[in-house]
């Protein structure tokens, strides 16, 4: 072997502190929730911990001391603290890549010194950040003219995935400090409709677009800005210059931005240190910026960075994002629960879950090491969910009472943005109510006292013994909404080094989009083409081309 070929890391499962966690669990597996708060009457409130404005309640998770030790020591084995440390100083962690994962420096405070390969990028962070923020308020002031000198009364955000999913969650949940004014529309969908029904009421002669590709190649974003590019065309009969007033980009490719016809002064750029998933807070946030202003946006900002301070130096005992990534862990691996349903009891967050699952599923959804070695565990958890109290007259039957384990976040804030009498009350009580029968249940005991017939008390059983965890804040704010972000952002990290994968790369997306550039060529043709998939995929082309409309 090669002196400098660094020693093979022991497999995950064969770690001891593994299998000390596997002779746990086979020995608390029979204990229901409601012994451990019995053996710990204090439990509620010694489990439970507070960072950036976010309080966790992990006790009705199912945990005790000893559980929480092991996780720590499993921890510490995979090295979670050095690896942590190595994402902070901007190490090329993306092995697949040869990158460095440098979300954090999108948030530092100007002055702290993020070296990439001897560059500071934190003034050019600032500098991007600031250039957005002259941006912004030029359009918010009414100083930014369409090309017959109208200002902008509508801003359409166009972009996939991690250039779509937070910008328009942002959105939405910060929608109450929104300038309302101004319309905010988002089109992702390579689907016609996606873009048809976004701008059906728009006057093109008052709308700005977005246009959000780091390569200014991606198909789905360009086929839209091209639509959106054709649509505003066609208010000014065609004339080539209105597009430089009425599109602006976020992108690192001047030259096909150029070649578009957008001003390359109105391009604002990010870096290949940041992940789409990881970018809200980047160029790609123009739109959030645009809705709230610059100054709720620094707020925004703030309350990520007071996030990434409190991972990267708290202890892990009091943790927040190193507690909901250890007991992740815990559930997938050793209580077998392979589905996280995020329940956000307030409406302003309801595409978060749909932020999460691009955040959580794209970075974690892998199944081999780092070392490209097969995994002999679970890694990602799929993540899903709706706003409650909607998602209580939809999916929580199989949560209370189905043959599925499901872990549960339920998200909460103390104070109502949209206060109506007594509403807000009754909302929180539902979450607390669910996270409460989720533990507990209702044994048949329980329910012969109350009368019901004996053929029905099978039927209204709650088994209870269902963990969730509760984050509560004071109230929805950009700093908030920061700070929570950046609080599963971390949590992710935290079971990626846990699993020894590589949450950073995408390489799943890839093969399907190749294969779409191919098939759509042969959609295209007009001449039947020669096929050479298997016999569904050949029978499915020549279907779609035999019954569609003549294109």
């Amino acid at each position: 072997m090669n002196d400098r070929t660094p020693p093979a890391r022991p497999g995950l499962t064969a770690r001891p502190q593994w299998r000390a966690l596997q002779a746990h669990a086979e020995r608390c597996a029979q204990l229901h929730l409601r012994e451990f708060f019995a053996a710990d009457p204090a439990r509620g409130e010694r489990l439970a911990a507070e960072a950036a404005g976010l309080y966790l309640d992990y006790s009705k998770q199912r945990v005790d001391d000893d559980t929480l030790r092991l996780l720590r020591e499993l921890a510490d084995a995979a090295g979670l603290r050095e690896r942590i440390e190595a994402m902070f100083r901007g190490e090329r962690i993306n092995t697949t890549e040869h990158r460095a994962v440098l979300h954090t420096a999108l948030r530092a405070p100007a002055g702290v010194v993020v070296d990439v390969d001897g560059v500071d990028v934190v003034p050019e962070v600032h500098g991007v950040l600031a250039r957005m923020a002259a941006f912004a308020e030029r359009v918010r002031g009414g100083e930014w003219k369409g090309h017959d000198g109208r200002p902008v009364r509508a801003v359409v955000n166009i972009g996939i995935g991690g250039s779509d999913l937070g910008p328009v969650m942002a959105y939405e949940a910060l929608r109450h400090y929104s300038r309302r004014e101004l319309t905010f529309r988002f089109v992702s969908n390579v689907d016609g409709v996606d873009f048809v029904e976004a701008t059906r009421d728009l006057d093109p002669r008052e709308t700005l677009f977005i246009v959000c590709s780091k390569t200014f190649t991606t198909l789905e974003t360009l086929a839209n800005a091209h639509a959106a590019r054709r649509w505003s065309l066609a208010a000014f009969g065609g004339d080539e210059a209105a597009v430089a007033r009425h599109f602006v980009a976020v992108s690192t490719n001047a030259q096909e931005v150029a070649k578009f016809g957008i001003d390359t002064a109105n391009m604002f750029g990010f870096w290949d240190w940041v992940g789409g998933r990881y970018s809200m807070d980047s160029a790609i946030g123009l739109s959030t910026m645009l809705a709230i202003g610059a100054d709720a946006f620094g707020d925004l900002l703030a309350g990520f960075r007071a996030m990434d301070e409190h991972f990267r130096h708290a202890p892990f005992e009091r943790n927040l994002p190193a507690l909901m990534g250890l007991i992740g862990v815990w559930n997938t691996n050793f209580l077998g629960l392979d589905s996280v349903a995020v329940l956000p009891y307030e409406q302003y967050l309801k595409r978060f879950p749909a932020y999460l699952q691009q955040l959580t599923m794209e970075s974690n959804g892998k199944s081999v090491t780092r070392d490209g070695v097969r995994v002999d565990y679970a890694t990602g958890p799929v993540y899903w969910g709706e706003p409650g109290t909607n998602g209580q007259h939809s999916f929580y039957q199989l949560i209370h009472q189905g043959t599925r384990g499901i872990a549960c976040d339920f998200i909460g804030f103390c104070d109502a943005l949209a206060p109506l009498g007594d509403q807000h009350d009754l909302l929180i009580a539902n979450l607390f109510a669910q996270s409460e029968a989720l533990a507990f249940g209702k044994t048949a005991d329980e329910v012969r006292a109350e009368g019901t017939p004996a053929a029905l008390v099978p039927h209204r059983v709650f088994e209870g013994n269902r963990p969730s965890s509760t984050i509560l804040a004071d109230r929805l704010t950009p700093h908030a909404l920061g700070a929570l972000v950046a609080l599963y952002e971390h949590t992710v990290f935290v079971q990626g080094a846990i699993w020894d994968i590589d949450s950073f790369d995408q390489w799943g997306v890839e093969l399907g989009k190749a294969l779409a550039k191919t098939t759509a060529a042969e959609l295209a043709g007009k001449e039947e083409p020669e096929l050479a998939h298997d016999s569904s995929t050949n029978a499915l082309i020549r279907r779609y081309r035999a019954r569609r409309s003549a294109p």
